[in-house]
Order: C-alpha cells, then sequence, then structure tokens
C-alpha cells in the first residue's frame, strides 16, 4: 500500500471514531425526552446566508446524524444516486441509506465542496463508499453525467433521489423574472425528468426513484410562485411515472416536508434574517423539522422490505398539519 493510500486509510479510521463517538453521546443526551420535543426551536440566529447556501456556515447547525436510527440492513448490497446529498434533507438521506448498507454517489455544486467533502466523510463513517459528483443540474449533460459515473465507479444504480432544488421568495409574480422561473423550473422539474431518462437503462425490478416535494406543491404559496408550481409539477410528474414504471418493477415516490431547517431558505434572497430566525414557528410543532427527522421516509420508500406495495404516493410531512386524503 502506499503511503498516501495508507494515509488515506488512517484519515478515513479516525474520521469513522470520531464520528460514531459523537453519535453515541448524542444518544446518550437525547435519550430522557421523545425526539420531537428535542429538536431546536426557534427564535434562532438572525442569519442570511449568501448562494447557494453552506451548510457548514448555518447556526444553528441543520442535524442529520439521526443518533436514534438502528439500522436492519435494508439496503445493503444497493447503490444510490442522491442529488443535493452535499446538505440539509439530502445530506441526512445519503448517511442513513449509508448505514442501512448501500454505497451512495451525490451531486453537488462546484461552491458546496466543503459541504460535500463532510457528507462524504460521514458516509466512509458508516463504512460504505461514497462519490461526490460536482456540477449545475440545470444542465442535460450534467444530469447524464450523474447516473453514468455513478454505475461506472460504483457499480450499478438501484435509488434515485431527486433532492435538488432552487428557491427565492418574492413578494408577487411581477417580480419572479423569466430567468428565475427558468432556472428554478430546470434545477426542480427540468433534471428530475432528465435524471430518470438517463437512470431507466440501469434500473432493474425492485429499483426505486424518490423526489422531494413539499407542502407549497399542495397548498401553494403567495410568495413562492415558481417553486411552489415545480413542487405542484413534481407531486404528479411522480405519480406519472409510478403508473408508467410499475409494469418494470419500479416504484417512484414523493416525501412532501414542511419547513425543514436547512441552508436552502437561509440562502433564499427573498427571505430576511428576521425571517430566518423565526423559520417553521408557525407548524403544530412550533419549529421547522429537522433533516434527521425526514430522512427516515426516504429509507422506507427505498426498502422494498418495507414499501414493496407502496407506489406514486406524495408523503406529507408537516409537523402536525394535516392535508386530505
Amino acid at each position: 500500500m502506499s503511503e498516501d493510500r495508507r494515509a488515506e486509510a488512517v484519515d478515513r479510521t479516525a474520521n469513522a471514531v470520531r464520528y460514531r463517538s459523537w453519535r453515541e453521546n448524542c444518544s446518550f443526551l437525547d435519550m430522557a425526552k421523545p425526539q420531537m420535543q428535542t429538536e431546536p426551536k426557534p427564535p434562532f440566529p438572525e442569519q442570511k446566508l449568501p448562494k447557494p447556501g453552506i451548510e457548514a456556515e448555518l447556526r444553528p447547525r441543520p442535524r442529520y446524524q439521526a443518533p436514534k436510527y438502528k439500522p436492519a440492513g435494508k439496503l445493503q448490497g444497493k447503490v444510490a444516486l442522491v442529488t443535493g446529498g452535499d446538505s440539509g434533507i439530502g445530506r441526512a438521506v445519503a448517511v442513513l441509506y449509508a448505514r442501512e448498507g448501500a454505497d451512495v454517489a451525490i451531486t453537488a455544486l462546484p461552491a458546496e465542496r466543503v459541504d460535500a467533502t463532510e457528507t462524504r466523510r460521514a458516509i466512509e463513517a458508516e463504512g460504505r463508499r461514497c462519490i461526490t459528483i460536482e456540477g449545475d443540474l440545470t444542465d442535460p449533460d450534467v444530469c447524464i453525467d450523474a447516473v453514468e459515473r455513478t454505475v461506472a465507479e460504483l457499480g450499478q444504480l438501484d435509488i434515485l433521489v431527486h433532492n435538488a432544488a432552487h428557491q427565492n421568495r418574492k413578494a408577487s409574480l411581477e417580480d419572479v423574472d423569466d430567468d428565475e422561473w427558468d432556472r428554478t423550473f430546470k434545477t426542480n422539474v427540468y433534471a428530475y425528468y432528465r435524471l430518470v431518462k438517463a437512470a431507466l437503462p440501469h434500473l432493474e425490478p425492485g429499483a426505486a426513484i424518490i423526489a422531494s416535494g413539499s407542502i407549497t406543491g399542495i397548498e401553494g404559496s403567495s410568495e413562492l410562485p415558481d417553486y411552489s408550481a415545480t413542487k405542484g409539477a413534481i407531486h404528479t410528474l411522480t405519480k406519472t411515472l409510478a403508473q408508467n414504471l410499475i409494469g418494470r418493477g419500479i416504484r417512484v415516490n414523493c416525501v412532501a416536508p414542511g419547513p425543514v431547517w436547512t441552508p436552502l431558505n437561509a440562502a433564499d434572497e427573498g427571505q430576511s434574517a428576521k425571517d430566518v430566525s423565526k423559520f417553521g414557528e408557525h407548524t403544530p410543532l412550533k419549529r421547522p423539522a429537522q433533516p434527521e427527522e425526514i430522512a427516515p421516509a426516504y429509507v422506507f420508500f427505498a426498502s422494498d422490505a418495507d414499501s414493496s406495495f407502496i407506489t406514486g404516493v406524495v408523503l406529507p410531512a408537516l409537523g402536525g398539519e394535516t392535508v386530505g386524503g
């Protein structure tokens, strides 16, 4: 083994030891109360992040380690591709997939490299392989490359998660220009279509496709006309793909969260620092979700043992708010 390889292995082992020790300590501290009562509540510090939003700079740090989550080997031998896996929900999903036995590829923008590196180390600390694919998913070639690199470097593709998203609040529809509208749709919807299309030749029966929707796609949002429209499109496309692919043994589902504490909102150019400090306070739980609370739903949809009869579902995770159905 070369000196570089030996140093890399030592570094990876040290990271794993530190990560597991931290996770065990967190679990010990939080065991006294139910998790729904121990997650952070606003007010948070007043803050803004420049686009694209770096999780390492957000305070408090979003929780993704899920110390109470106990794996059962549900994804052993699987390979997952998670877009936007550098931070937020995507990071939490990638880490839990690794904990369940999957190797994981994540996509990130070049500007998000510091976050992507932390995610990769967390996945490796779970004993799984991780590759980081940098690029802007509004580019069709980047979507294709993400799929092809995953298969080439990790050997297969079993789970596709489209989670990457773009949003900026606007006071009115007149404030949304064509460039903003296009970027939101190309990131949120076009990339979903392109990724699925590129992935289909590699997906075998038993594969799963999972998208990140939103409460805004269910209820709408006066300040997010473009984003809400994309999330509604994602919900409907998910149902359509489920109908289209059921004969091929591929399940397609969507998780639609309410407010989640991630860099997306602190980097929203239409969101004030004061609004960020109060983010999520209007939910029945009086707080936003933490990524570690949403990620298990993605494990459920990825696991054939848990959801083999479930496809075409948009699962609301709204912190106590209810929707018709």
